[in-house]
């Protein structure tokens, strides 16, 4: 299936042309057909002679006041109808159609004039053709016919055919991104969606995200016939399962599960309105319309670029939107003044996951720093602008992940920020050991948080750098490999512990002494985290080598053994022997029994 949407002027004869294309009415409403003008989105579909596939039509609303329906119809369709009645010619709402056209990048497209029973069409014709030769449809090829009396239409109908086959495929493989423009229930089913499938396959039974939750396809229909699978391009309607009617309506979008970005921020490229030489002046609250949708944005120009006396005519602005939608860089949207109903140009989505501007100058660095993007996703620009970034949102963003990025926890790292990464983690290490002598390193967290890394497993990725290859990591610490330990005056204490024990190794020194020694509790933790004495229980030191020499002394015990032989086997007091047996039993190499005696494992 292909899909082309109408446009024109009110009352130039849309409606009536798709009806005598289609043998359908698309005016849904009985209200409609009483006043002879659409007010809504209208749908019908036909075959087309040399077509394999059928061709459905979104039939738009051409009154000024309906322009957000029709935005709604021709957003995510990619060729339109464009309708100008001979009698009638140019009017002020074909000039608004075709802006709005031209600033969402239409660029394929078929010129109808009707009405060539009432009026000699060719003056209409020509003054169409300059008009549409100004915007991003071009020159169009034209064919004019009457829908009242039949004239003209297998002209239309092989037009139409020509203009299909030359459209691009559709990626029936891509993410999808439903954009509803209709909403109902049926009888016995219950909440039923339509739209424009622009790509990607949608099958019964898949899992859809709607805003933050997730339902499930029941049914589906393509051009009233229930189908299965559904793939672009196409109209299609949709069975939801377990979503109300007041849960879901135009505008809302129907997306692949973790596909896509959900953001209210973004950062665009504005282009003027069609035919002006320089951008226009922006209001402070716009309307975005993408999609089907449209949401009021607050407007934040980057820099002056772009100012209607700058010469330049394009402009980058952040736009702050009333609710969040899926976008993707390279996304094509327009902007219209909510207050003077004119479009103000059309915008290309250039970042959907921007930074905060915090500082003075900021705004001015990123409009510099988005002057070169094009809005195509690119997943090498993308980590060389952010430097860090989840793997999901590199995917969301709509860009292939490289086989060779750097990666860790789920986020990927921009290989030219690593050796930043590396020589920061290095002074980091540095400062700390000057700071804190007495600990063995900078922890692994605090590592990660003094080089912003939202995840401490990055960190074995910092390691690996060449310019990191003084550091080495142990016990959830990170120090230099050439640093010293123990700080001088701490190493002469504990020298001296260690003479103390040389002849009486379970003689564990008094707190007097560790006190007289300057062995604190921050210099005794440090002393043992270093290797240099082992704690066996509250104020209990000893040398490192102690538990192995008591398990050989005990070792000659007969076993099972009490505590008072162990005590006096090892030459020590009761408060030297009881936390050492407790200690050598949480290591595993005793054990106790139910009469308190001791035995080797």
């Amino acid at each position: 299936m292909r899909v082309v949407a109408t446009a024109g002027h009110v009352d130039h004869g849309k409606s009536t042309l798709v009806r005598a294309l289609t043998g359908m009415e698309p005016d849904r409403w009985a209200e409609e057909r009483r006043r002879g003008m659409t007010i809504d989105l209208g749908f019908a579909w036909t075959t087309l002679p040399t077509l394999s596939e059928p061709v459905a039509f979104v039939d738009v609303p051409g009154h000024e006041r309906f322009v957000t329906q029709m935005l709604a119809g021709v957003g995510p369709v990619p060729a339109t109808m464009f309708v100008v009645a001979a009698d009638s010619g140019w009017m002020p709402q074909s000039t608004e159609h075709l802006d709005a056209l031209d600033a969402l990048g239409v660029r394929d497209g078929l010129l109808v004039v009707t009405r060539s029973d009432l009026a000699d069409p060719e003056l209409a014709r020509d003054e169409a053709l300059e008009h549409l030769g100004e915007s991003s449809l071009g020159r169009l090829p034209a064919v004019c016919v009457s829908g009242a009396t039949g004239a003209g239409l297998p002209e239309l109908r092989s037009a139409l055919s020509q203009l299909v086959k030359g459209l691009p495929a559709p990626d029936v493989d891509a993410d999808v991104r439903l954009w509803v423009d209709r909403a109902f229930t049926v009888r016995g089913a219950g909440t039923v969606v339509t739209g424009t499938l622009g790509a990607g396959t949608i099958r019964v039974g898949d899992e859809l995200a709607l805003g933050s939750r997730t339902v499930t396809v029941r049914g589906m229909q393509a051009l009233g016939e229930s189908v299965d699978p559904v793939r672009a391009v196409a109209r299609v309607a949709l069975n939801l399962r377990g979503v109300g009617l007041d849960e879901v309506g135009r505008g809302d979008a129907l997306t692949t599960p973790g596909r896509w970005l959900r953001g209210d921020v973004v950062d665009v490229r504005v282009g003027p309105p069609r035919g002006a030489s320089a951008a226009v002046e922006l209001p402070k609250q716009v309307m975005l319309h993408v999609g089907s949708a449209a949401v009021t944005a607050r407007v934040r120009p980057l820099s002056r670029s772009g100012a209607p006396d700058s010469g330049d005519a394009t402009r980058t602005v952040r736009l702050t939107l009333r609710e969040p939608l899926p976008l993707r860089p390279g996304d094509h949207a327009l902007l219209r003044d909510p207050g003077a109903h004119r479009v103000l140009g059309g915008v290309t989505v250039l970042d959907v996951r921007p930074p905060a501007l915090r500082r003075r100058g900021a705004a001015v660095a990123r409009a510099g720093e988005l002057a070169g993007t094009e809005g195509v996703p690119d997943a090498a620009g993308e980590l060389a602008r952010r430097r860090l970034m989840r793997r999901d949102d590199l995917v969301a963003l709509g860009a292939e992940v490289p086989a060779d990025v750097p990666a860790a926890g789920g986020w990927l790292v921009d290989p030219g920020h690593l050796p930043v990464l590396a020589r920061r983690l290095v002074e980091a290490v540095v400062a700390h050991a000057e700071a804190q002598p007495l600990e063995a390193g900078l922890p692994a967290k605090a590592a990660a948080r003094a080089l912003e890394l939202p995840d401490p497993r990055l960190l074995d990725l910092v390691l690996a750098e060449p310019g990191a290859s003084s550091l080495t990591a142990t016990g959830g610490r990170i120090r230099r490999r050439d640093a010293g330990g123990l700080p001088d005056a701490v190493r002469a204490a504990v020298a001296a512990v260690r003479a103390d024990l040389a002849d009486a190794p379970f003689a564990a020194p008094e707190a007097h002494r560790l006190t007289e020694l300057g062995l604190r509790t921050r210099e005794l933790g440090a002393a043992v985290t270093a290797g240099a004495l082992v704690k066996v229980g509250d104020g209990i030191y000893l040398a490192p080598d102690a538990l192995d020499v008591a398990v050989a002394r005990l070792a000659d015990l007969p076993s099972p053994f009490t505590l008072s032989e162990a005590r006096q086997a090892l030459g020590t007091t009761r408060r030297v022997a009881v936390p050492l047996l407790e200690h050598l039993a949480r290591q595993g190499r005793t054990r106790r029994d139910d009469e308190g005696r001791h035995s080797l494992r």
